[in-house]
């Protein structure tokens, strides 16, 4: 351990607003106590604070408070001395971040003192507080149940404020020594205990085979050495799982072996497709496929899920921080345009004395994740534009984090190369302890000790400097300063300097790199995750430019070392070699035993629809179902309309309030090319068939994009996989399928996977009973529209137009909405058709192109009845339907009809004058008229004579949340 100095006294400078001003954070603090269960009958007021360091004079302290911290209009500035306590601070409590946690608000309030000349501001700290106005019963209660429901004790200490408020005493800088570690002589049991007191997350094979490698060199490890390679192993980043063999196994049956189960699947499916309009697929940080013949698109999703369990706040920030840096370092750069985000959180009504131990109710994960991508987002200026929100009391303790980005790149700044003699260039943030062991953390399941366990392992995110370091770059891409970058994501510098120097090999010295403390170890500075870090390849000749562009847009550059032709990762710690490997061993040294899967069987029951019920209550039902309500209160927190971008919007129609199906952007305000994007899920359908939900999934994605206007020829995908354990083998056997499901489905439509994420350790352990989340798989579609303004929103549009339904409906409930709710059991799941489907994309996608559509909807979520009614109240119209023509089954329940979730469906509004030329698209395809629109208020639902339900928009818009 660091010596530390001793505690230093500083100034407190807290800001609160003008007592006339409504405090929304006060009120949400007095309402977050309450749920708690501490009712308190007075007002709760909110406070900024900083800490600033005690040698400052009075003047300077009053000057900081009064013209650069405080708002004057609206805010008081309170300012105490060194030492002093607040008055009736047992009213009080002050919430700060624990020592080594990222401080990114002080960091930004010292460079804007030093702009006003006051430069001594080291170890400046922010804080919030909350103040009672009135007196209270037991102080001590109030501290206790502010630290679950105002602060993460992950990254926040809660104290009254009726104590002094000290600076976090600052390490001594005492370089830490070289340390071996044994290991050679250690058997199983041992090697195992190292594993997991390191938090390496190794297995004991793996350690076995670092410990043959390090007797052959005739040596002990150092323990940077056994940190690179855990995180070079980890799942996380070796994906061990999805790339080694696999059986498959029917008992005692082998159904299928895979040598490579990934490249046997779904990469096989891009090789078999294999078309020239991707550019990059599988061998960077995101994919990239052609928009012009010299724009390409860049598209990559990433899962954040276990920091964001601890920290939903800072998890899902870095998250979306994270793929926005995976963008920028694809080939040589590209510029974000878009982001996305979907999050699977356990349910609303979860009651909280249920909740496992250690683990953060769903309601406040959500409310934290959807805050930090809205506030890493909104600040870098980029659209957060699509997504959805999954409640399922599967993701209570592990919910997931999926955060997408996408962005434009020229042709010519695709490919990027590593050479020896390249210097290695770190630029943006510095280096501290957040993020420590984040990949091999990842990597494991969760447990009730995890929150402080595990704590150095959630990253704090700083948005302002990744927007400077975003600009910076595109500047020095077009100047040709640099000839390879990546970014620091899992594993930091271990990760993005062992990659770019798996080739060649690479020569680091550790000691000059800038920390936002002394005293990190140098095995800590190597693998730390610390945010905005970008990792260049550079040629000497280029050190002098692109040094001048880091001083001028206020970046720290350090020059770490040089790419050689050795072969060797070399790590230096202030004169001595603390790191020798071979990047063979290193990339290439994992063993990868075959694992057992076992054959899951989906049910094969004939769903039992019921053949009465009052179908309009069902539909408001469904309508206020959690995955079909209306996402508005999410939606409008992020600016998808930042960058001017956006044509086709989440929230769509005259009132701003119809969901939409895929959306539409265009990367170049100039050029009339556009991108549709768009993703499907299907949990529930999973959980009983994997195989089915996988492609529905994917059914689900390209009917976004298509109904958008997307070009399904060109039509690209990513998969993102959230499993449990799959060294379990029923965990294992539903991956397979899914997998199997991919390569199927996506040879069919011809849409290649481009790129692709898996996070396969998602269960929480209480005691020795592990739960797995439900097998998750996210598609994320993208599909260039040739122009963007032809895109077709879901609203209706004009009265007199007829709604026509595309695709065959099917009594394959299994899954569903509807069955789930009238808990009718396990039951077939829908499939799509494989031989129909790409031929009804096409149709529609010509359909669209000739301006035969003024709307369309795809089938989801609650069937014909809920897309009907989502595009009657978006459009502020009503719609008859009469389900009796129903296309191609004649014998299906009106249950079925109504609620059925086949996919590959579509309703769409089509003028009279174009009715014609519409079905001719689709002769040999399932496709009728089944009504109008019309200038009533209200959803008529019939099937022949028989009235089946009628509700006016007000009431749909209502159940579905959509008017508030």
């Amino acid at each position: 351990m660091a010596r530390r100095n001793e505690l230093q006294k500083g100034w407190r400078v807290e800001l609160e607003l003008d007592p006339s001003r409504v405090d929304p954070l006060g009120k949400d603090a007095l309402h977050r106590l309450a749920l708690r269960g501490l009712s308190i009958p007075h007002a709760v007021r909110s406070r900024r604070g900083f800490l600033l360091p005690g040698n400052l004079s009075a003047p300077e302290v009053q000057r900081v408070a009064h013209d650069l911290l405080a708002d004057a209009v609206v805010e008081q500035a309170h300012v105490l001395a060194p030492g002093e306590v607040s008055e009736n601070g047992e009213r009080m409590v002050v919430i700060r971040r624990l020592p080594g946690v990222a401080d990114p608000e002080a960091q930004s309030a010292a460079r804007a003192l030093g702009l006003l000349g006051i430069a001594n501001t080291a170890g400046m700290e922010s804080y919030r507080a909350y103040r009672v106005l009135g007196p209270l019963e037991d102080p001590a209660k109030f501290r206790s149940t502010a630290e679950r429901a105002l602060a993460n004790p992950v990254l926040e200490r809660v104290t009254l404020a009726d104590q002094p408020v000290h600076l976090h005493p600052v390490p001594s800088n005492e370089p830490a020594p070289r340390t071996e570690i044994p290991l050679l002589h250690l058997q199983d049991e041992g090697l195992a205990e190292l594993s997991q007191s390191m938090a390496l997350s190794l297995t004991v094979p793996e350690m076995r085979a670092i410990q043959a490698h390090f007797k052959a060199a005739g040596r002990e490890p150092v323990d940077v050495e056994l940190e690179t390679l855990a995180q070079t192993w980890s799942e996380h980043c070796k994906h061990k799982t999805l790339t080694g063999p696999v059986e498959l196994c029917d008992g005692e049956r082998v159904l299928r072996r895979y040598g490579n189960l990934l490249k046997e699947t779904v990469f096989e499916a891009t090789q078999r497709l294999s078309p020239d309009w991707c550019w990059s697929v599988f061998r960077d940080n995101a994919g990239v496929i052609a928009l012009t013949e010299d724009l390409g698109i860049a598209i990559k999703v990433e899962t954040h899920n276990h920091p964001s369990a601890l920290d939903p706040y800072g998890g899902a920030g870095t998250g979306i921080g994270g793929v926005i840096r995976d963008i920028l370092g694809t080939g040589l750069g590209a510029r974000p345009f878009a982001a996305t985000d979907v999050f699977c959180v356990g349910p609303h009504d979860y009651p909280r004395e249920s909740l496992p131990p250690g683990t953060l109710h769903p309601d406040r994960v959500l409310a934290g994740v959807v805050a930090g991508v809205r506030d890493y987002g909104n600040r870098m200026g980029i659209p957060t534009v699509a997504g959805t929100v999954i409640r399922h009391p599967g993701y209570v303790a592990n919910p997931l984090v999926f955060a997408g980005c996408v962005g434009s790149i020229p042709k010519n700044a695709v490919n990027k190369e590593v050479l020896p003699g390249d210097r290695i260039l770190a630029l943006g943030g510095r280096t501290g302890r957040d993020g420590i062991h984040g990949a091999t953390f990842s990597s494991a399941a969760l447990h009730e000790e995890s929150e402080t366990v595990d704590a150095a392992a959630v990253q704090i995110g700083d948005p302002i400097t990744e927007k400077k370091v975003l600009d910076l770059l595109l500047i020095a891409r077009d100047e040709g300063l640099f000839r390879a970058l990546t970014d620091c994501g899992a594993g930091g510098f271990s990760s993005a300097v062992g990659e770019m120097g798996e080739e060649c090999g690479a020569d680091v010295v550790l000691d000059d790199v800038p920390c936002k403390y002394p005293g990190l170890a140098y095995w800590e500075i190597w693998i730390s995750e610390a945010q905005e870090r970008m990792v260049l390849a550079v040629p000497p000749k280029h050190l002098n430019r692109l040094g001048a562009l880091c001083a001028e847009h206020e970046i720290e550059m350090t020059d770490l070392g040089e790419f050689t032709d050795s072969k060797r990762l070399v790590l230096h710690w202030h004169g001595e070699v603390v790191c020798d490997m071979p990047m063979d061993f290193l990339h290439g040294g994992v063993p990868q035993p075959c694992l057992r899967a076992d054959f899951p069987h989906p049910p094969k029951a004939n769903t039992s629809w019921p053949n009465q019920g009052n179908w309009g209550d069902l539909l408001l039902q469904i309508l206020g179902h959690p995955s079909v309500a209306s996402k508005e209160s999410i939606v409008r927190q992020y600016d998808h309309e930042v960058q001017g971008g956006t044509v086709l919007k989440p929230l769509q129609g005259p009132t701003g309030r119809g969901p939409g199906d895929g959306t539409v952007l265009v990367p170049d305000l100039a050029a009339p090319e556009g991108v549709a994007l768009g993703c499907g899920l299907a949990v529930d359908i999973a959980l009983l068939d994997p195989w089915a939900g996988a492609a529905c999934a994917m059914d689900e994605a390209m009917r976004n994009v298509v109904a958008a206007g997307g070009n399904p020829h060109r039509t690209a995908l990513l998969d993102n996989f959230c499993w449990g354990d799959c060294r379990k083998p029923d965990r294992l056997g539903s991956l397979v399928l899914a997998a199997e499901a991919c390569r199927d489905v996506a040879i069919a439509f011809g849409t290649p996977f481009v790129s692709g994420k898996d996070s396969l350790n998602n269960e929480y352990r209480v005691g020795e009973v592990e739960h797995a989340i439900p097998p998750t798989l996210l598609i994320t579609a993208v599909a260039p529209l040739p122009i963007a303004a032809e895109s077709v929103g879901t609203p209706l549009t004009t009265p007199g137009s007829l709604l026509v339904l595309v695709g065959h409906t099917s009594d394959e409930g299994g899954g569903s909405i509807l069955t789930s709710l009238l808990s009718l059991g396990a039951s077939r799941c829908p499939r799509p058709n494989l031989e129909r489907a790409p031929a009804i994309f096409a149709a529609l996608y010509d359909a669209s192109r000739a301006g035969d559509m003024t709307a369309c909807h795809d089938l989801s979520e609650g069937g014909l009845a809920v897309a009907a009614a989502e595009m009657a109240f978006g459009g502020n119209l009503g719609a008859e339907l009469d389900l009796a023509r129903l296309p191609g089954n004649d014998d299906l329940p009106v249950a079925a009809a109504l609620f059925a979730e086949t996919p590959t469906r579509f309703l769409c509004e089509v003028a009279p004058e174009h009715l014609d030329s519409f079905l001719a698209r689709f002769r040999g395809l399932p496709c009728a008229a089944l009504g109008q629109v019309v200038e009533d208020a209200s959803l008529n639902l019939r099937c022949g004579d028989q009235d089946l339900l009628q509700l006016s928009l007000s009431d749909l818009a209502h159940a579905n949340g959509a008017d508030q």
